[in-house]
Protein backbone atom coordinates (compact mmCIF):
# COMPACT_ATOMS: atom_id res chain seq x y z
CA UNK A 1 0.00 0.00 0.00
CA UNK A 2 1.30 3.37 -0.79
CA UNK A 3 1.64 6.26 1.60
CA UNK A 4 -1.15 8.80 1.72
CA UNK A 5 -0.42 12.10 -0.22
CA UNK A 6 0.05 14.89 1.93
CA UNK A 7 -0.70 18.11 0.37
CA UNK A 8 1.71 20.01 2.94
CA UNK A 9 4.09 17.86 2.08
CA UNK A 10 4.16 18.11 -1.16
CA UNK A 11 7.08 20.24 -2.76
CA UNK A 12 5.43 22.33 -5.61
CA UNK A 13 2.77 23.02 -3.22
CA UNK A 14 5.05 24.32 -0.89
CA UNK A 15 6.96 26.23 -3.04
CA UNK A 16 3.80 27.96 -4.50
CA UNK A 17 2.53 28.76 -0.90
CA UNK A 18 6.16 29.84 -0.09
CA UNK A 19 6.66 32.29 -3.13
CA UNK A 20 2.94 33.87 -2.58
CA UNK A 21 3.65 34.59 1.33
CA UNK A 22 7.68 36.01 0.15
CA UNK A 23 6.49 38.35 -2.70
CA UNK A 24 3.15 39.41 -0.56
CA UNK A 25 6.00 40.75 2.23
CA UNK A 26 8.24 42.68 -0.27
CA UNK A 27 5.24 43.87 -1.62
CA UNK A 28 4.92 46.28 1.40
CA UNK A 29 7.55 47.68 0.94
CA UNK A 30 6.98 48.85 -3.10
CA UNK A 31 3.07 49.41 -2.90
CA UNK A 32 3.67 51.82 0.54
CA UNK A 33 6.44 53.92 -1.01
CA UNK A 34 5.73 54.09 -4.30
CA UNK A 35 2.28 52.54 -4.67
CA UNK A 36 3.26 49.93 -7.49
CA UNK A 37 0.92 46.75 -8.10
CA UNK A 38 3.09 43.70 -8.09
CA UNK A 39 2.66 43.47 -12.20
CA UNK A 40 4.10 47.22 -11.91
CA UNK A 41 7.13 46.25 -9.71
CA UNK A 42 8.07 42.92 -11.83
CA UNK A 43 7.96 45.19 -15.37
CA UNK A 44 10.55 47.82 -13.35
CA UNK A 45 12.58 45.21 -12.23
CA UNK A 46 12.64 43.70 -15.41
CA UNK A 47 13.68 46.94 -17.17
CA UNK A 48 16.81 47.92 -14.68
CA UNK A 49 18.32 44.53 -16.15
CA UNK A 50 18.44 45.69 -19.68
CA UNK A 51 18.62 49.03 -21.21
CA UNK A 52 15.11 48.21 -23.20
CA UNK A 53 12.77 45.09 -23.42
CA UNK A 54 9.74 44.31 -25.14
CA UNK A 55 6.41 43.25 -23.29
CA UNK A 56 6.95 39.75 -24.78
CA UNK A 57 10.17 39.54 -23.80
CA UNK A 58 9.02 40.89 -19.87
CA UNK A 59 6.21 38.23 -20.11
CA UNK A 60 7.88 35.41 -20.40
CA UNK A 61 10.81 36.14 -18.22
CA UNK A 62 8.02 37.27 -14.85
CA UNK A 63 5.48 34.38 -16.02
CA UNK A 64 2.99 37.03 -15.96
CA UNK A 65 0.02 37.38 -18.51
CA UNK A 66 0.64 39.57 -21.74
CA UNK A 67 -2.22 41.41 -20.82
CA UNK A 68 -1.38 42.43 -17.30
CA UNK A 69 2.15 43.41 -18.75
CA UNK A 70 0.66 45.64 -21.01
CA UNK A 71 -1.48 47.30 -18.36
CA UNK A 72 1.36 47.40 -15.95
CA UNK A 73 3.72 49.18 -19.03
CA UNK A 74 0.73 51.42 -19.33
CA UNK A 75 0.19 52.62 -16.35
CA UNK A 76 4.17 53.15 -15.93
CA UNK A 77 4.20 54.83 -18.78
CA UNK A 78 1.22 57.38 -17.23
CA UNK A 79 2.93 57.98 -14.39
CA UNK A 80 5.96 59.10 -16.78
CA UNK A 81 7.80 55.87 -15.36
CA UNK A 82 8.77 53.87 -18.95
CA UNK A 83 8.19 54.91 -22.41
CA UNK A 84 6.99 52.52 -24.98
CA UNK A 85 7.61 52.60 -28.60
CA UNK A 86 7.65 50.17 -31.21
CA UNK A 87 10.56 48.06 -31.93
CA UNK A 88 12.94 48.94 -34.59
CA UNK A 89 13.78 45.45 -35.22
CA UNK A 90 10.22 43.79 -34.93
CA UNK A 91 7.09 46.51 -35.68
CA UNK A 92 5.03 43.80 -33.78
CA UNK A 93 6.81 44.17 -30.46
CA UNK A 94 6.42 47.23 -28.16
CA UNK A 95 9.57 47.98 -26.38
CA UNK A 96 10.03 49.40 -23.01
CA UNK A 97 12.60 51.37 -21.06
CA UNK A 98 12.46 53.43 -17.72
CA UNK A 99 13.03 57.04 -17.78
CA UNK A 100 14.95 59.04 -15.76
CA UNK A 101 12.78 59.17 -12.71
CA UNK A 102 11.96 55.40 -13.08
CA UNK A 103 15.74 54.95 -12.87
CA UNK A 104 15.89 56.82 -9.61
CA UNK A 105 12.54 54.89 -8.97
CA UNK A 106 14.39 51.57 -9.40
CA UNK A 107 17.62 52.20 -7.38
CA UNK A 108 15.66 53.39 -4.41
CA UNK A 109 13.51 49.84 -4.88
CA UNK A 110 17.02 48.17 -5.82
CA UNK A 111 18.45 48.56 -2.44
CA UNK A 112 15.14 47.82 -0.65
CA UNK A 113 14.96 44.35 -2.42
CA UNK A 114 19.14 43.27 -1.73
CA UNK A 115 18.22 44.09 1.74
CA UNK A 116 15.17 41.87 1.57
CA UNK A 117 17.19 39.54 0.30
CA UNK A 118 19.51 39.82 2.67
CA UNK A 119 16.96 39.22 5.83
CA UNK A 120 16.11 36.34 3.74
CA UNK A 121 19.14 34.90 4.19
CA UNK A 122 19.64 35.58 7.87
CA UNK A 123 16.25 33.68 8.13
CA UNK A 124 17.87 30.66 6.29
CA UNK A 125 20.61 30.75 8.50
CA UNK A 126 23.40 28.00 7.74
CA UNK A 127 20.99 26.49 5.39
CA UNK A 128 21.16 29.34 2.57
CA UNK A 129 23.84 28.01 0.02
CA UNK A 130 22.08 24.53 -0.01
CA UNK A 131 18.58 25.91 -0.15
CA UNK A 132 20.05 28.30 -2.93
CA UNK A 133 21.59 25.62 -5.09
CA UNK A 134 18.67 23.66 -4.55
CA UNK A 135 16.29 26.24 -6.28
CA UNK A 136 19.11 26.55 -8.86
CA UNK A 137 18.99 23.06 -9.73
CA UNK A 138 14.92 22.99 -10.15
CA UNK A 139 15.07 26.34 -11.98
CA UNK A 140 18.34 25.21 -14.38
CA UNK A 141 15.72 23.17 -16.40
CA UNK A 142 13.12 25.96 -17.08
CA UNK A 143 15.37 28.62 -17.45
CA UNK A 144 17.40 26.34 -20.45
CA UNK A 145 14.20 25.92 -22.21
CA UNK A 146 13.05 29.79 -22.02
CA UNK A 147 16.12 31.84 -21.84
CA UNK A 148 19.23 30.07 -23.89
CA UNK A 149 18.40 29.76 -27.28
CA UNK A 150 19.02 31.34 -30.69
CA UNK A 151 16.02 33.31 -30.49
CA UNK A 152 17.95 35.92 -27.89
CA UNK A 153 18.01 36.08 -24.15
CA UNK A 154 13.97 35.89 -22.34
CA UNK A 155 12.54 34.83 -25.64
CA UNK A 156 11.27 31.13 -25.24
CA UNK A 157 12.28 28.93 -28.26
CA UNK A 158 8.88 28.78 -29.67
CA UNK A 159 8.36 32.05 -30.69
Amino acid sequence: MSDPFVLDGFLPYRVAVLAGRLSREFSRVYQERFGLSRAEWRVMAHLSQEAEVSVREIHARVDMDKSKVSRAATRLEEAGIVTKRISERDRRLIVLALTEKGSAMMDELARAAQAYQGELLQRLGPGAEGFLAGMGALMSEEEARTHRHPGGAGQPASE
